[in-house]
């Protein structure tokens, strides 16, 4: 059997692109494998054979990572096999997934899987610029409804990293990590990544052209006029007030009551009534803001909602603090740990650790909902990563503040934007728990209201509820008042424009600029200190040379400091170089006198002695031939008899004893070996 493979090839940023096309995952609706330098990327998608029930669209996304395709072995000793999803994982398929869902119909009711599975990774060329375009080409050439291509390209500069995605006509998905970014850099990112965009779509439309299959014909709900205008009638008095005053849930629930019961003279569907609601208040909204300048609570269009924060809300934690915009409640906790505390990570991509962690959490109750807490799932993985990303270029390095940091950033309300919310709680917690944070970082949500037919839009600041789930956009911005630190987009349309970008950036950095000055009434700087229940550090520098000898064979010595200090320390070796040919040792504990004596302890076994140094200490044996004296930290150094005084000496004994405590001078000092004498001794 041949697989009759076709490959089109195209270049991004000096790399050889193709996409290959062949029978490989055949029975898929669409399969496509991509290839950008040496990485390469399968993506096959299926759409199912029956609509589903729901008020939803069920597309998912799944993206599996392969450690072949590093060349790796991971996993535990027993289990040599990929587990679970990681969190790098979810967030590259949460990125196509971001990318493609604007472009289905959203009354469409089949389920739609795309699978990604990277089958090779040259460390060089991101994989999930080959996933982008493998599923847009899979979907594009498929049966699948679908209003596609869409493509994706990764930019670094000196201040950022970012992705941006989109259509030939507008960029509709955008991951964006800045150090302190001005809003010129991130418009200039802006346009020359959308121009790789349209260029990359423009390489798929000429082969969907001559590849594409005829599209599947689906239902979609399309309910009779009739029907559409008995709702839209019962909504029209009613909409206004239950916008204004947050009851649209329960409008809803009666306009199903009304419309689907048996004895009703126009009757619909559920699905049909959903729709005709989700329509009628999204077109009621956009009017609002659109036409009126209006929005359903009230508020200006570039107005911040009411804020709150405060700091040290909890005792016995190492820092802590709530930031509260309107509804939206977060409380964020930081822990100080050790190095030895820091995340040990290995994905396909990459092996190390990671000092800096913020994790996210959204229970139930945070939007007055009663659900079994399942852990955290895409969604918590996802705004964590982005809050993470805010704050982390902002983290003093580990040469300046060794601890290992770790951020919960705890949901007790939601109403728009809780993802920002956790950025300004996580920086104020940060600096509570006296991490030096080099400047503050506030984030916002900017929205969007938009007529296709008209090209009419206003820019919201600050967006919850109706504006959130009816909205056009949803632009997250985090930065510090001199630059942007991150940038997290959706849309719910084809996308935005250069334009529209720049108008959301600077209405952001004008919400920051309020935020900022609240954040800073609150704490205007990092605490001086660590809290008095984090740990103490204290760290040396160490010749690479001496870890060995201060582990000691089967860590004897190492383990022997530890138990010294009552167990109550940890020592940590960082070989990664400070210096040519120089370490780093980290001794940390809650017992500051402990750390202190350990830290001696140390510092003995691994200190240089160069030869003219005085040293003293006791003498703990006598030889035949000279003494020992007791250096500390485990050293020692020998004064041979015809160093202990001038003139002949019959017996080391007649010059000292065990027990005696001398002052030498160091004389030879090789391969850890230190001579001393007493007689070259100058008082």
């Amino acid at each position: 059997m041949k697989l009759n493979r076709k490959i089109y090839e195209t270049t991004l940023d000096g790399a050889p692109l193709s996409l290959e096309f062949s029978e490989l995952g055949g029975q898929a609706n669409g399969a496509v494998i991509a290839r950008w330098g040496d990485s390469a990327v399968l993506a096959a998608v299926v759409m199912g054979q029956k609509d589903t029930t729901g008020d939803y669209f069920p597309l998912t996304v799944d993206y599996e990572e392969r450690f072949y395709a590093a060349g790796k072995i991971l996993g535990s000793r027993f289990v040599r096999r990929e587990g679970k999803a990681s969190d790098d994982a979810i967030l590259s398929a949460r990125l196509v997934d971001r990318t493609i869902r604007p472009l289905f119909d959203p009354r469409l009711r089949r389920e739609v899987q795309m699978t990604i599975t990277v089958l090779e990774y040259d460390g060089n060329h991101n994989p999930d610029v080959c996933a982008l375009i493998a599923a847009s080409a899979a979907l594009g050439t498929s049966d699948i409804p679908w209003a596609g291509p869409v493509a994706g390209v990764e930019t670094r500069t000196s201040s950022a990293t970012a992705f941006f995605a989109g259509t030939k006509n507008h960029v509709n998905m955008i991951e964006f990590e800045g150090i302190e970014t001005s809003t010129e850099d991130a418009e200039k990112i802006f346009s020359d990544s959308y121009a790789k965009i349209r260029e990359l779509v423009a390489f798929q439309e000429k082969i969907i052209a001559k590849r594409g299959k005829p599209k599947a014909a689906v239902a979609l709900t399309t309910p009779s006029p009739e029907l559409a205008n008995a709702v839209h009638a019962f909504l029209e008095p009613k909409v206004a007030d239950a916008a204004k005053n947050k009851t649209l849930d329960e409008l809803k629930r009666v306009t199903f009551e009304t419309f689907t019961a048996d004895e009703v003279p126009v009757k619909g569907s559920e699905n049909e009534v959903e729709y005709l609601f989700e329509t009628y208040v999204d077109e009621f909204v956009h009017r609002e803001a659109i036409e009126h300048g209006r929005r359903v609570d009230g508020r200006a269009l570039d107005e911040v909602r009411p804020l709150y924060a405060e700091v040290g809300t909890l005792r016995k934690t190492h820092g802590s603090a709530i930031f509260v915009r309107g509804q939206t409640q977060v409380l964020a906790v930081t822990t100080l740990g050790s190095p030895a505390d820091e995340q040990l990570v290995e994905t396909m991509e990459y092996s190390g650790t990671k000092r800096f962690m913020l994790h996210y959490n959204f229970p139930s109750f945070s939007t007055g909902e009663a659900k079994r807490s399942r852990g955290p799932g895409r969604r918590e993985i996802g705004h964590g990563n982005l809050a993470w990303k805010a704050l982390t270029n902002l983290i003093p390095p580990k040469e300046e503040f060794p601890y290992a940091i770790r951020v919960v950033a705890e949901t007790l309300s939601s109403n728009g934007s809780s993802s920002m919310a956790t950025t300004c709680a996580s920086c104020l917690s940060l600096m509570d728990a006296g991490v030096p944070i080099k400047k503050l970082v506030a984030g916002i949500a900017i929205g969007l209201m938009s007529n296709d037919e008209t090209g009419k839009y206003k820019i919201l600041t600050d967006i919850q509820g109706p504006e959130d789930h009816y909205g056009d956009m949803d632009f997250k911005v985090a930065g510090t008042k001199d630059g942007v630190t991150a940038i997290q987009m959706d849309v719910k349309i084809g996308g935005i424009n250069a334009t529209m970008f720049s108008e959301a950036l600077a209405a952001a950095r004008a919400a920051h600029k309020t935020i900022l000055s609240v954040m800073e009434k609150t704490l205007p700087a990092p605490r001086p200190e660590v809290s008095q229940f984090a740990p103490v550090i204290l760290s040396m520098p160490i010749a690479s040379e001496k870890i060995g000898l201060l582990i000691g064979p089967g860590g004897k010595t190492i383990n022997g400091i530890i138990a010294a200090c009552g167990g109550s320390v940890a020592i940590d070796i960082d070989e990664s170089p400070v210096a040519e040919k120089t370490s780093k040792v980290f001794i940390s504990g809650t017992d500051h006198a402990m750390v202190k004596k350990a830290f001696g302890i140390v510092e003995g076994i691994v200190k240089d002695y160069e030869v003219g140094q005085i040293v003293e200490g006791p003498v703990i044996k006598i030889l035949e031939f000279g003494a020992i004296v007791d250096l500390g930290g485990g050293r020692d150094g020998m004064i041979h008899v015809s160093e202990l005084k001038e003139g002949f000496v019959k017996q080391v004994e007649d010059v000292v004893h065990v027990g005696d405590h001398v002052r030498a001078v160091v004389v030879r000092a090789e391969d850890g070996r230190i001579a001393l004498s007493l007689k070259r001794l100058k008082d």
